[in-house]
């Protein structure tokens, strides 16, 4: 396994949130650097905290001549693109919200980064998105807004949040059968434990350090597999 670079967001950036010190944190243990070592190489890892799709492209281009010199660029967007402002949902539940990056914003730039990652001679590979907690993430998004508004907006059940957030993962597997490119799926192994509660942190998005271990679990075979 050689040549790999990342672009993405937080979960990329191994982002937790540190209960101890009550703020987010780089966990040194995140899963690109249990690969490196895992598999003694090196990823250039240009994920950014809090990046969304728009802001990945921006990344892109600056970053392009490094691109360009890797074999794989694996690209992981959506958890930012597809969160909503609560506080203005708070206080007016009743209008019309956009996400961050409507679904179809999130395609075509998507689309963009995949088209030109290719043209540059990288092979693309799309990561889909670890699933949220959705009760921890209402909680943690509502924190000191209006929690009844809030829900209401939702439709009265955090079933919401969990089937929008849902929306923009099978967006992702939409593209990569759009364009025939691999994706490697690291929602799979937290689906497949049923309770996953224990592998996310507290605000009910990011994956904690256990979570990160079975994200590195899971793609070790798969990189393994590269060429």
């Amino acid at each position: 396994m050689t040549d790999i670079c990342v672009l993405g967001d937080s979960i990329s950036k191994g982002i937790v949130f540190d209960d101890l010190k009550e703020r987010y944190a780089v966990l040194n243990d995140n899963f690109i650097s249990l690969l490196q070592r895992e598999f003694g190489t090196k990823i250039k890892n240009f994920a950014s905290f809090g990046a969304t799709i728009t802001k990945g492209l921006r990344i892109f281009e600056e970053r392009y001549s490094s691109i360009k010199s890797h074999k794989y660029t694996l690209i992981e967007f959506g958890g930012n693109d597809c969160n909503f402002n609560w506080e203005q949902i708070s206080v007016m539940p009743n209008a019309e919200h956009l996400a961050k990056t409507p679904l179809s914003e999130f395609k075509a730039t998507y689309e963009d980064i995949i088209e030109k990652t290719m043209y540059a001679g990288s092979r693309p590979i799309l990561l889909t998105l670890p699933p949220l907690e959705r009760n921890r993430f209402f909680e943690w998004v509502s924190r000191d807004l209006n929690k009844d508004n809030i829900m209401k907006y939702m439709g009265g059940s955090t079933i919401f949040i969990e089937r929008w957030h849902s929306s923009y993962n099978e967006m992702i597997l939409e593209l990569a059968d759009e364009y025939g490119i691999q994706v490697f799926d690291i929602r799979k192994p937290f689906l497949e434990l049923g309770d996953y509660s224990n592998y996310i942190c507290i605000d009910g998005m990011h994956p904690n350090a256990a979570g990160h271990k079975l994200i590195a679990k899971y793609l070790r075979e798969e990189l393994a597999a590269l060429e």
